[in-house]
C-alpha cells in the first residue's frame, strides 16, 4: 500500500519494485539497512561497489541534500557513508543499499496526469539535466512503437545516445522498448497518477537499460474504472487486499 495509506500517496521501495517488475523493468539489487553495520553487511552480500540512499520522506532529490553516496567498497566506506547520508536529513528511516551500475547514458522516464488529456508520458536525456534544461519530449498515452522511437529522437541531446563526440553509443532499441513498457504498466494500473523512473542508464548496445530509481505515486480508482488486464499480480501492492 501506498506511504499515505488507503487514500493513495508514493508507493513504499519494495512495492514500486514489484510493481515494475511486473512489466519487465528491474531495478539492481539492493537491501534496506536500519544501521551501518547491517548496511555493511548488505554490501558484502550484494558485492562489488554499492550506493547508499537515504530512506526519508522529505527528501523527494536525495542528491540536494547529501543524501546519496556513490561507488562505495569495503565496509570502512559503507558504514562512513551510512553515517553521512543518514545525517543529512532530520527524518532518516535508514538507507537503502543497492548494488551499484557503472557507466551508461542517464535519462528519466516518467508519467504524469494532465487534467486536459490525462496520462502522459515524459522522456528526457540527461538525468538531473532534464530539470536545468527542460530537454524532454512527451506523448499522451497508450503509446505505440513509433511513438516511442519519436519521443527518443525529438530531445536535442538524443545525439549522444548515437555516439556523438567519442560518447558511448546507447543501446536505443531497449530505451524505447522501456518507454513502452510505462506505458504498458500505466495502462493496466489506472490507480498510478504519476512515475518518476530517474535515473534510467541506458549501456551499450546489447546490454539493456538499468531503472536505478524509481517513485510511483498511486490514488484509489473505483471498480468499474479498473480494465480486465490490470488484474495482474503487481495489483496487488497498490490495491487494498479485502
Amino acid at each position: 500500500m501506498a506511504e499515505e495509506g488507503p487514500e493513495g500517496g508514493w508507493l513504499p521501495p519494495a512495492a514500486v519494485e514489484a510493481v515494475l517488475a511486473s512489466c519487465g523493468l528491474t531495478l539492481p539489487r539492493s537491501g534496506v539497512a536500519r544501521t551501518a553495520d547491517e548496511a555493511a553487511a548488505i554490501a558484502a552480500e550484494l558485492g562489488g561497489a554499492v550506493v547508499l540512499k537515504v530512506i526519508s520522506d522529505s527528501a523527494l532529490h536525495k542528491s540536494d541534500v547529501g543524501g546519496i553516496a556513490l561507488d562505495l567498497e569495503g565496509a570502512s566506506e559503507v558504514r562512513a557513508a551510512y553515517k553521512s547520508v543518514t545525517e543529512a536529513v532530520s527524518d532518516a528511516q535508514g538507507a537503502l543499499v543497492q548494488e551499484f551500475v557503472p557507466g551508461g547514458h542517464e535519462v528519466i522516464i516518467g508519467m504524469t496526469e494532465d487534467p486536459s488529456f490525462g496520462p502522459l508520458i515524459l522522456f528526457g536525456l540527461g538525468g538531473i539535466f532534464v530539470e536545468l534544461i527542460g530537454d524532454v519530449s512527451f506523448r499522451i498515452h497508450p503509446l505505440t512503437d513509433v511513438d516511442a522511437a519519436e519521443m527518443v529522437r525529438e530531445v536535442k541531446t538524443s545525439r549522444l545516445l548515437e555516439g556523438y563526440r567519442g560518447e558511448p553509443v546507447g543501446d536505443v532499441p531497449a530505451l524505447e522498448g522501456a518507454i513502452l513498457k510505462v506505458s504498458a504498466l500505466v495502462e493496466a494500473l489506472p490507480e498510478i497518477v504519476e512515475m518518476d523512473l530517474n535515473p534510467v542508464k541506458v549501456l551499450e548496445p546489447g546490454q539493456g537499460v538499468r531503472a536505478v530509481d524509481a517513485r510511483i505515486r498511486v490514488r484509489p480508482v473505483t471498480a468499474s474504472f479498473i480494465p480486465r488486464r490490470a488484474d495482474i499480480p503487481a495489483a496487488e501492492h497498490i490495491r487494498p487486499q479485502r
